[in-house]
Formats: C-alpha cells, structure tokens, sequence
C-alpha cells in the first residue's frame, strides 16, 4: 500500500503494465465488460403437430439461422437446415410419400434423433422415416 499524500493509505495495482487505483480498475472492468456480446444462436423450431401442416412449416421456414438446401427438381420435399446443422427438417410436397408430413432431425454428439408430424398416410410416412434413416449412415466415397 502506497500514501497518496494526503494521509490516507490507497492501494495501487499493475494490470499489464499500467497502474491503476481501485477506483479506474473498477472503470477498467466496467468498460471491458459493455463491449458487444456474442448474438445468441437462435433456437430451432420444435415440432408441434397440433398447429397443422400450413402452420408448422410456414413457422419452420420463416425462423431466423434457416439454410434451405437447394431444391432437386426431381424430389418431392425440401430440406432445411439450422446454421449450425445441429437441427434439419424436410417438408414434403405434393406426390411426396405421406404427404403432408414433416420431420426433423437432431444431431448430439454422434447421435441423430428423427421425429415428425404425419399428417398424411401412415405407410408413405414410414417410407420417409425410412429414408430419413437410412441417410444416417450414408457417406461419401
């Protein structure tokens, strides 16, 4: 502790190479800390089924960090993907196997979970979630 002549003991610090009191390392601290902050990654959508097919997928495509992938004109669904590819959905189309439907996808770790919302026949959704399964283990050769 040093005397700043007045009588009264004050203590003095080093950060980096520059002195500081108390009173300007609290300024210091206060200052670093109203920087800008990292944006948060937005949340994907869940599925609620419940909200109709119209309804899910419009709320599903119009989410902030969606990244359609581009459309294959020779397929009858679309796929979306979260920016950070954790999450992916397909919305069928017309002549799509159990159209309407829509599923999503989750990647944890290694793990990938698929759920969905079958709002159409029940065989040509088994047929997606087959699909949807099988591109799991798919790998470039």
């Amino acid at each position: 502790m040093n005397t700043d002549g007045v009588g009264a003991s004050v203590e003095i610090r080093e950060i980096r190479g520059f002195l500081l009191r108390p009173a300007a390392a609290l300024g210091l601290v206060l200052l670093v800390g109203c920087g800008p902050k990292e944006a948060a990654q937005p949340q994907p959508v869940g599925l609620e089924c419940g909200a109709g097919f119209q309804a899910l997928a419009a709320r599903i495509v119009g989410q902030a960090g969606l990244v359609p992938a581009p459309k294959d004109p020779n397929e009858p669904y679309r796929f979306y993907s979260m920016a950070d590819g954790a999450t992916s959905y397909l919305i069928t189309e017309p002549g799509a196997p159990g159209h309407p439907a829509i599923m999503m996808q989750r990647a944890r770790g290694a793990e990938v979970t698929t759920s969905g919302c079958p709002y159409g026949d029940a065989k040509g959704y088994a047929q997606l979630v087959a699909y949807l399964d099988s591109l799991k283990t798919w790998r470039r050769k």
